[in-house]
């Protein structure tokens, strides 16, 4: 009973069983001028506590400091403490999931992304459309901004559209000085090393059984199947192409990356190019 909360509670608990305000705080050493205060807190809180509440709906498999940053973008400026006390007071939790078994990692990476457009990594993920249609998606990011370049969903995706993929992308952004990917066949076939020998683009394979060396594209696809696939119901695959498509938007124009300083992808590619042009230097981030 020593907070303020608790001693008006302990004041209406004696005013419920008869006795007067006066008597009751009498009783109990409480000021009558504490019993009838009304915390002013809990009137400015109220707009950021509905639309965190809103977010949380909206993005189930974000936490509070990620939502933090949606609300400022809705007027809501606040402290990571504050969002934490708010996110208590909601409520509101993310689901845990099962925790992996850790591998060291102190090895360095093998080509490590000094900047935007220097390494390009890609790798597959596998899911399913509620009809049985299988899902292949082919996803290639760019290490240094996080960017997703593309996501190209289909049943199947040989080296043959692979290529097709990345020859689009070159066209768009340019060709990177190197492109990670593990040693699976789609990946290694003489018709992907041709191609990549003639763009004058060198390989950065990861060692065999050793998939944290792709490290940015494996946290890329983690995030894609959490925040997408697990979430979404796919009725077929054109929907799926649709939606992943939207997904995709969102995570490099909308989604705050921790990694970033909570800035997106494009913004901060943005912010590395305008660093470039006016040879401030650019902070690399990316770890």
């Amino acid at each position: 009973m020593v907070s303020a909360r608790g001693r008006r509670e302990q004041v209406a608990f004696l005013e419920a069983r008869g006795q007067s305000r006066r008597r009751a705080c009498a009783l109990l050493s409480v000021a009558r001028s504490s019993v009838g205060y009304t915390s002013r807190l809990v009137a400015r809180d109220a707009a950021a506590l509905a639309d965190m509440r809103l977010l949380a709906g909206q993005y189930p498999r974000f936490g509070y400091r990620r939502i933090r940053i949606y609300l400022e973008r809705c007027g809501h400026v606040m402290s990571v403490e504050r969002a934490h006390r708010l996110w208590r007071a909601a409520g509101l939790q993310v689901p845990r999931r099962r925790p992996r078994k850790r591998i060291a990692t102190g090895r360095p990476r093998p080509v490590p992304a000094t900047g935007p457009n220097h390494v390009w990594a890609y790798d597959f993920v596998f899911d399913a459309c509620a009809n049985g249609q299988p899902l292949k998606c082919l996803t290639v990011i760019d290490e240094f901004t996080r960017e997703s370049l593309a996501i190209d969903v289909a049943g199947s995706i040989r080296s043959a559209r692979v290529i097709e993929v990345l020859s689009r992308l070159v066209s768009t952004h340019g060709a990177p000085r190197h492109l990670r990917s593990d040693n699976g066949p789609e990946f290694v076939s003489r018709a992907i090393l041709r191609w990549l020998h003639a763009a004058n683009i060198d390989t950065a394979l990861s060692d065999p059984g050793k998939p944290w060396q792709n490290g940015a594209d494996e946290s890329f696809n983690g995030k894609f199947r959490d925040e997408c696939l697990s979430l979404e119901w796919f009725r077929n695959r054109t929907e799926a192409s649709v939606v992943i498509e939207r997904w995709r938007r969102h995570y490099n124009e909308d989604r705050p990356h921790s990694s970033l300083q909570y800035l997106t992808p494009v913004a901060y590619k943005a912010q590395i190019t305008s660093e470039q042009l006016t040879g401030a230097p650019a902070s690399a981030i990316f770890q």
